[in-house]
């Protein structure tokens, strides 16, 4: 199977850039790839319960139905250990699909098939 990891910095402040990542996961992992998102910067405050919410624009799907969507197709996020730590984020609040990593991490979940990639 392909997999598929999305690397997204940026946060609410710019929730169209939050859109467009979750429609490309949404879309991966929905369509059967192994996936995941890297949050950094801004980013991992996304993956706090309760935190992720709004609508991007007219005409574009909320952002907890995109979440929702992506965690029900087995979409996982690993959330940059080093942005929480200094975001003083705790990580027992994050959503179920949401982890605390790095880098070591996503080169695990990468492997030595590699995957398609994504940054936004």
């Amino acid at each position: 199977m392909s997999k598929a990891a999305i690397s997204l910095t940026t946060g609410l402040e710019d929730s169209e850039r939050v859109t467009v990542a979750l429609l490309v996961a949404v879309g991966d992992a929905e369509s059967g790839r192994d996936t995941t998102m890297f949050l950094t910067k801004e980013a991992v405050r996304l993956a706090v319960t309760g935190v992720a919410r709004g609508v991007a624009c007219d005409g574009c799907p909320p952002i907890p139905t995109l979440l929702s969507r992506y965690a029900a197709a087995g979409g996982t996020m690993i959330v940059c250990g080093i942005c929480v730590d200094a975001k003083g984020l705790d990580p027992t609040t994050f959503v179920d699909n949401a982890s605390k990593g790095g880098s070591v991490q996503l080169w695990e979940w990468i492997g030595d098939e590699g995957a398609t990639t994504f940054s936004y």
